[in-house]
């Protein structure tokens, strides 16, 4: 059995590779970006450099599964590839509850018990991979494990829907940054993602949810230099991971252009978001005050609550959260 997530928790890639180790043109992805980037050459690099990245793990993939075949064990070994959040350092990537910071790959190779060339459409959590591989390793998981294994869906011949259980995942986020904020506090979130709609429930909705704008609200103090803000993730909303394209945004964010994109990412979140994903898949127009969506709202609501309380979630149990207070607000040692 082996796992391989593609995606480094932190951007570790340089400006450039894309093209320069990868042959990638930034200017292919002219009009291809997501609506909530702005479409400038800057950008359009960034997102260039992260794909010559994507490239890279499919390289060092294929030397794995090479070596797996000189070994002789390629067709007794269950493959599994994904990685662990989106895209960091990007508006509305790691560290959000919206696509691009929670929707990654999932691909399975097994030969013999998983059939290939499929496309799965069922919703699936990665904590559904530990009782995966305890299947198939024939352990049993044990206690308050509460992910459910995946090989009924691996294993079946079809395509699309397979389990039809299967409609929805929720997600959660806490805390990235333990600084992001004043007292070590956390954003906490919580959302439901079905195949039509996307419903967020932000708790704290009075915090900024990249992070404190650390270096850019003092108007006498210095700004960050560009430099800084490529780099030093623990200035100006230290949640998101520093990069060329945060800082192009926030060194663009009074641009008339730009600010609409900037508040949008960067600003105060409400304290309840709803897309309809078909109409609106770049999440730009929340719904959550739409009269004529009052019901789908109120329904993914109760559903998110009911998940939350199955599984005794902290920030739905009526009294105050641990997770606001020592040891989970600590400093780091």
């Amino acid at each position: 059995c082996y796992w391989w997530g593609p995606t480094n928790t932190h951007r570790k890639w340089e400006r450039g590779s894309g093209k320069a180790l990868w042959g990638l043109d930034p200017d292919d992805l002219e009009g291809r970006l997501p609506a909530y980037l702005p479409d400038v050459p800057e950008i359009r690099e960034d997102v260039c450099d992260y794909l010559g990245e994507c490239l890279a793990v499919d390289a060092g993939l294929g030397v794995i599964l090479d070596r797996l075949e000189e070994m002789g064990e390629l067709d007794n070994t269950l493959i599994v590839v994904s990685g662990d959040h989106g895209i960091p350092g990007f508006p509305r990537g790691k560290c959000n509850l919206y696509d691009l910071g929670c929707e990654v790959a999932l691909a399975a190779r097994w030969p013999g018990r998983i059939p290939g060339g499929r496309i799965v459409d069922d919703f699936v959590n990665l904590m559904d991979l530990a009782p995966t591989f305890l299947e198939a390793a024939g352990v049993d998981p044990p206690e308050g494990m509460c992910a459910g294994s995946l090989m009924d869906v691996l294993t079946s011949s079809e395509s699309g829907q397979v389990d039809p259980e299967r409609t929805f995942v929720v997600t959660g986020r806490e805390r990235h940054v333990a600084d992001a904020r004043p007292d070590h506090l956390p954003y906490p979130q919580r959302a439901i993602r079905t195949g039509d709609f996307l419903y967020i429930r932000n708790f704290e909705p009075d915090r900024w949810p990249m992070g404190d704008p650390k270096g850019l609200d003092d108007p006498d103090a210095p700004a960050p230099s560009h430099e800084e803000l490529c780099n030093n993730t623990r200035i100006a909303y230290p949640d998101m991971d520093a990069g060329p394209t945060k800082a192009w945004m926030i060194e663009n964010r009074a641009d008339d252009r730009v600010k609409d994109l900037f508040d949008l990412s960067f600003g105060m979140f409400p304290a309840e978001e709803l897309y309809d994903l078909t109409e609106d898949p770049h999440h730009i127009r929340n719904l959550a005050g739409n009269t004529s969506c009052e019901g789908i709202r109120q329904g993914l609501s109760n559903r998110l609550t009911t998940v939350l309380r199955e599984q005794d979630d902290p920030r739905v149990g009526g009294s105050a959260c641990r997770f606001e207070y020592p040891p989970f607000t600590d400093a780091p040692d």
